[in-house]
């Protein structure tokens, strides 16, 4: 008999690998890569921001970013620019470009959302808000 912990697991990982079929889906025909639009979905939601900071939240090395970045550079995505107190950090920000790509696909996730929570009570969802951002906060 498996266990709830086991039930958890399994679904958790499940909802995941659906998500990430979803989303390779949803990118597959725009041009850019997935890690591309994670790091679009990042600076869009936050800001500009160092390039250690975005290094850290996307789990990549810096090395891999800077590789990243230039190709995003390069396609009008993004700009590099210099930090306005620290002179060792350069600062990465969307574009005009890169903020329409920001909403653009963060229109097709609040889609989604609406679409999985659609049977969901009011209650049910605030509940849902709260489980996924303690899930999140342990991360």
């Amino acid at each position: 008999m498996q266990t709830t912990e086991d039930k958890l697991n399994h679904v958790m990982v499940e909802f995941y690998e659906k998500l990430s079929s979803w989303e390779q889906a949803v990118v597959k025909d725009n041009g850019h890569s997935l890690p591309q639009i994670h790091t679009v979905e990042i600076l869009g939601g936050n800001g500009p921001m160092r390039m250690k900071e975005l290094a850290e939240k996307i789990g990549v090395t810096t090395g891999t970013l800077t590789v990243q970045i230039d190709k995003m550079v390069k396609s009008g995505l993004v700009t590099r620019k210099p930090h306005e107190t620290d002179r060792r950090s350069i600062l990465v920000e969307l574009t005009d470009k890169g903020e329409a790509l920001y909403q653009e696909h963060d229109a097709l996730h609040l889609q989604l959302t609406g679409e999985l929570t659609a049977k969901f009570t009011a209650e049910e969802r605030v509940q849902f808000l709260s489980f996924l951002q303690r899930v999140n906060a342990e991360f």
